[in-house]
Order: structure tokens, then sequence, then C-alpha cells
């Protein structure tokens, strides 16, 4: 996994406790990854030794978007607790996405957010992306999500 952040290794240091192989790639004042940056982390990693590559863009919903990676697959990864407009407010980013898992839907009934309204705005935006409720915490539906991403015969 390539795990980038601003500055921190936070995340990535969690990812490598479960025995995750990790390249922390810390972007400093930039908002996105770009082409040089992940060329840079590939170089550390074994790639003739791996079926699978997941690349984490610097966590927001707006710079990166505009920075595609060549990847092939983009999954969008959002939140309840960001409310119900999100993919709306952030329209670009869910153009390429094949699925969009809408985290924390433990929650949505605290946070008053019905999951079905972001999963009815990003099919509008990428018709062939997959939305799927998930919470991480509980695992609720973290299988289809893997299912989604064509990954269960992995």
């Amino acid at each position: 996994m390539i795990e980038s952040y601003v500055t921190t290794t936070i995340d990535s240091d969690l990812i490598a406790s479960a025995g995750v192989p990790t390249v922390q790639v810390n972007t400093g004042k930039e908002c996105h990854l770009d082409a040089d940056l992940i060329r840079k982390a590939m170089d550390r990693i074994p790639l003739n030794k791996l079926d699978l590559l997941f690349i984490e863009k610097v966590g927001n919903l707006i710079c990166p978007a505009e920075f595609p990676l060549g990847s092939d697959k983009g999954l969008v990864v959002i939140s309840v607790t960001k409310g119900p407009y999100t993919v709306l407010r952030h329209p670009m980013m869910f153009t390429g996405a094949n699925l969009v898992a809408i985290n924390k839907a433990d929650l949505a009934r605290a946070m008053d957010v019905e999951p079905k309204k972001p999963s009815s705005d990003a099919a509008k935006i990428s018709p062939k992306a997959v939305t799927v409720a998930t919470s991480c915490k509980t695992g609720s539906s973290v299988e289809e999500t893997i299912k989604a991403l064509g990954l269960d015969g992995a």
C-alpha cells in the first residue's frame, strides 16, 4: 500500500501494524499526489511480488481529483458524518469512481443522513459506480465492498 498524508505516518503505522507492507509518502504542503511521488514510492516496493496495490490519495475530496494516478479502479470513501451533500459538494472526485463506500453507516441515524442520498448523487455523477453503505467499525458490508472491487476471488 502507498499511504499518503501531508506530514504524519499515523495511518501508515496503523496499516503496517496489521501486517500490510506500506510505503509512506508525505506531501509536505501539497494536497495531492502526483506521478513523480508515486514513481518514487514504487521504487521502494517489490512490485514483482504484488498482485494488488492500493494508493491512498491525500485525505480531502478536492485537490486529489485533479491528479489521476493511472489506477485500474477508483474507490472513494466518504462518511455520513460529513453530511448528506458530500457528493454534490465534491463532484469531480466521483467522476472516475468505480465504487463509493459510504462509511460510518452505523452513525447515519445520529447524523440524520440517509445513505441513499449520497448513493443517488454518486449514481448521477458516475453511473458505473457501485455504492455500498458500510461501517469499518462494525464490519458491516465490508465483504460486499471487497466483492464490489472484484477482490473476492483474489
